[in-house]
């Protein structure tokens, strides 16, 4: 396992140490926008998100900070470019954290103004590093994005922030590439203790970009590096949460839900597997148990999977066998097997 990181408060959720691995996404509005920026955080907040970075491109936008921080529960990021005084009103308005790279707003002395501002209401600052903005020098010395480049530019912001005594850090190096961000995270881990925001960089499509994230974030994981998530995804950012917490939930790291195994159907099965499971989902989405159920699609591995599981059913010809910690309870239609696996699953 990865070595235990620094601890750093946003808002009421604490990132690193031996805190739980949160969820992040991010809003696709201008905060300029309050009621659609508030509807789709407070979505986003049902889905299971732990925090939500929002993009404050103008000062125009970040004066509507806290109006939507006070219409919402989770932290709130302002993700910032370029301009200090963005990131001083930010503050101002009462925002959880922020998202800037130090080295690129401005003289030292703004950078100081901002720092100073951070410190005194004790708010946490993400650097983040993408391959595809990299800075020049950077670029000109590796000749093209590298994990290694990647490093040393976070490894430059962090040194602005540690010469000001600034320690709240969190760091993330993002690519497109799976590869080289999982390389980038190995080095970054070595080297600093600052807790780390893990994802890949404009992964893609929602099919696309699942797999590609999945595959780095989770290999990641799987080491022990990494004390935050973002999954993002070129479609609606409840789908970036939902994506997030199944790979938390894959990798065991998330066991206050309800865990589903199901088959991949086969010319055996009876039953309308494929529906059943999906309904199934949708209908268990936000239930807090530390449940795992198999829907499984006939008499060979069925049995089998739902005595493994905490309750289970297995399909048969227009019915299925329901399971509970390895015993049949009964036979019941297929029609009502949704309705009566629910109702079980509600006594557990």
């Amino acid at each position: 396992m990865g070595k235990k990181t620094r601890v750093v408060k946003c808002g009421n959720v604490f990132v690193g140490g031996d805190n739980p691995v949160s969820v992040q996404s991010m809003t696709t509005t201008d905060p300029k926008q309050v009621d659609a920026t508030v509807k789709q955080i407070n979505e986003l907040e049902d889905a299971g998100c732990d925090i939500v970075r929002v993009a404050v491109p103008s000062i125009d936008s970040a004066y509507h900070l806290n109006i939507i921080k006070n219409r919402t529960n989770i932290p709130i990021v302002a993700d910032i470019h370029f301009d200090y005084r963005i990131a001083l009103e930010a503050i101002n308005q009462g925002v959880d954290g922020l998202r800037l790279n130090p080295g690129n707003i401005g003289h030292e002395n703004r950078v100081r103004e901002v720092v100073k501002a951070a410190k005194l209401k004790d708010i946490p600052i993400r650097i983040g590093v993408n391959a595809g903005s990299l800075e020049k020098h950077l670029l000109d010395k590796y000749g093209h994005p590298t994990a290694e480049a990647m490093v040393e530019s976070a490894l430059n912001h962090v040194e602005i922030l540690e010469k000001l005594d600034f320690y709240d850090t969190v760091i993330s190096l993002k690519s497109s590439d799976a590869i080289m961000t999982v390389k980038a995270y190995e080095m970054i881990s070595e080297k600093v203790g600052y807790p780390l925001h893990l994802g890949i960089t404009e992964a893609g499509t929602v099919w696309a970009g699942t797999i590609k994230s999945a595959i780095g974030i989770g290999a990641l994981l799987i080491k022990g590096i990494g004390d935050t998530i973002r999954v993002s995804l070129t479609g609606n950012p409840v789908e970036e949460v939902r994506v997030g917490r199944q790979i938390l939930k894959s990798l065991g790291i998330i066991q206050n839900e309800i865990t589903i195994i199901s088959c991949p159907t086969c010319g055996r099965c009876q039953i309308d597997l494929i529906q059943l499971a999906n309904k199934i989902e949708e209908r268990i989405g936000g239930l807090k148990k530390p449940i795992k159920l198999a829907i499984m699609g006939c008499a060979v591995n069925g049995p089998g999977e739902a005595r493994e599981a905490d309750i289970g059913i297995a399909g048969g010809v227009g019915s299925v066998l329901l399971f509970k910690k390895g015993e049949i309870i009964k036979k019941i239609k297929e029609e009502d097997a949704i309705e009566v696996l629910l109702q079980e699953i509600e006594k557990m």
